[in-house]
């Protein structure tokens, strides 16, 4: 299902929202990232229908709705949270597959196998299933990618703690140089 521009805006609007600036629209989080849908409905001024159909069309599942304790339905964002939206996402700790990938501008890799991928502004590294996303992810932000292996048997042996969000994104907190290989250039 395609959204239509305003649905895609509407999706990054939520992104704001839900993941970096919840205070641009008076809402306060709690502690696992969740708000009750009725208070972002009314805080956006957008109907129920509205935020369906951006959920169920989001390309990447960013947004997870789910029934509340109370009955009242509940939405966050699978991922992605800014440092400084204080959330835990509750994930439990998950066995990753042998190997997964990051996408990213071909700008980044000097810089990327000398220091590793760290989570900068966000809480975790992203780490996406298979090639294809990879390369989708690290097209956001240039048309020259380069494509890292990263080598999550070997860091789970060594301790690294690895966690996939409901949306099959993988997180970390880092992966060291190490553990990173080039896959693919000029994806």
């Amino acid at each position: 299902m395609s959204l239509s521009r305003e649905q895609v805006r509407l999706s990054k609007r939520l992104s704001l929202v839900l993941r970096h600036r919840p205070e641009v629209a008076g809402l306060i989080l709690d502690a696992n990232g969740w708000v009750p849908v009725p208070e972002l409905l009314g805080a956006l001024g957008i109907s129920r229908a509205e935020l369906d159909i951006v959920v169920a069309g989001n390309d990447k599942a960013r947004f997870a709705v789910v029934p509340g304790p109370d009955g009242v339905d509940r939405i966050r964002a699978s991922q992605g949270h800014s440092r400084r939206v204080a959330v835990d996402l509750d994930l439990p700790p998950a066995v990753p597959p042998d190997e997964l990938f990051h996408g990213t501008p071909r700008a980044n890799l000097e810089s990327i196998l000398r220091d590793g991928l760290r989570p900068r502004s966000r809480h975790h590294v992203h780490l996406s299933i298979d090639l294809p996303t990879a390369i989708t992810v690290g097209r956001r932000r240039s048309a020259d990618v380069v494509v890292l292996r990263v080598a999550a048997d070997v860091m789970a042996d060594e301790g690294h703690v690895f966690h996939r969000s409901d949306n099959g994104v993988w997180l970390t907190a880092v992966v060291p140089s190490q553990h990173l290989s080039v896959k693919r250039t000029n994806a």
